[in-house]
């Protein structure tokens, strides 16, 4: 939709000499997601891949975890912007469950809203994720799913080269899928992080390929509770950051079996839980 990024005139100062030039911004909107025409939650988020970001959100929530459990999405032909002539703002959509699939009882009363660098917290929202996912994690010693750390250690530098929009402004956060031998499978970019992974997981569904069960989830920036939560929904067995995990993704990630590598910087990572799946002598637990 061509809203991606957004032009605006900047005062540069650099060394001392002051000038005036364009610069290229991530662009930033607001997306309600309706659920059967009710409102469900909204985000702040980059334009782009909305269907796949509610899909994956929905998947988050427990609510989808199948493509046939969708009908469809669409934009609502109602939410117009009057001081754009009634053109339609593309910033809601309205999500469709197939018949017999469960509404959840969440809607915006509720205060479901999301920003760009929200999470959850509580041992209440740690048993929600444990007993609300379809998708347990293998946790065996036999698990399928074996990583090299070398392997690892070249998923930051991939994920990079692959940000198209973030060489252009620089204000992006990136999730992307690789397998297990570090072949690239997918990447999207977005102001929120957690947009990002939703917007990923939401494709997957789409097409089909729920769950991730041999895929590594690399995220720039942190890991928080949201992410690691979104990885276990999805079925995701691995889960790799360049910064730091909080506490709450770290004690999620051992409960529910979740591999969390954090500091995921050259050579050097965590890893927090699940070593089972690092191809590494003396890796466990």
């Amino acid at each position: 939709m061509g809203r991606v990024t957004e032009r605006r005139r900047v005062i540069r100062i650099r060394d001392g000499v002051v000038s005036t030039r364009p610069d290229t911004l991530v662009a930033e909107e607001p997306l309600e997601i309706r659920l059967g025409g009710k409102p469900l939650a909204i985000t702040m988020r980059t334009p782009g891949d909305d269907f796949a970001l509610a899909a994956g959100f929905l998947v988050s929530e427990g609510v989808l975890a199948r493509a046939d459990e969708l009908t469809h999405i669409v934009y609502c032909a109602g939410a117009t912007d009057s001081e754009a002539g009634g053109a339609n703002t593309y910033n809601v959509v309205d999500v469709r469950l197939a018949d017999g699939v469960p509404v959840p009882d969440i809607t915006l009363e509720r205060n479901v809203y999301t920003t760009s660098s929200c999470g959850l917290c509580g041992k209440a929202s740690l048993d929600a994720v444990r007993t609300r996912t379809r998708w347990p994690l293998d946790t065996g010693p036999d698990t399928p799913v074996r990583i090299e750390p070398a392997t690892l250690a070249a998923l930051p530098d991939r994920l990079r080269a692959a940000q198209r929009v973030f060489e252009r402004t620089g204000g992006l956060h990136a999730a992307a899928l690789f397998t297990a031998d570090g072949e690239l499978l997918d990447i999207r970019e977005d102001v929120g992080r957690h947009n990002a992974v939703d917007k990923i997981i939401g494709r997957a569904l789409q097409e089909g390929r729920l769950p991730l069960s041999s895929a590594v989830l690399m995220v720039s920036g942190r890991a928080s509770f949201e992410l690691a939560q979104k990885a276990v929904m999805a079925g995701i067995p691995v889960l790799a950051a360049v910064s730091a995990p909080s506490s709450l993704a770290v004690d999620l990630a051992a409960e529910t079996g979740l591999t969390l590598i954090g500091f995921l910087r050259g050579s050097s990572m965590n890893v927090y839980a699940g070593a089972h799946r690092l191809a590494v002598d003396g890796a466990a637990g």
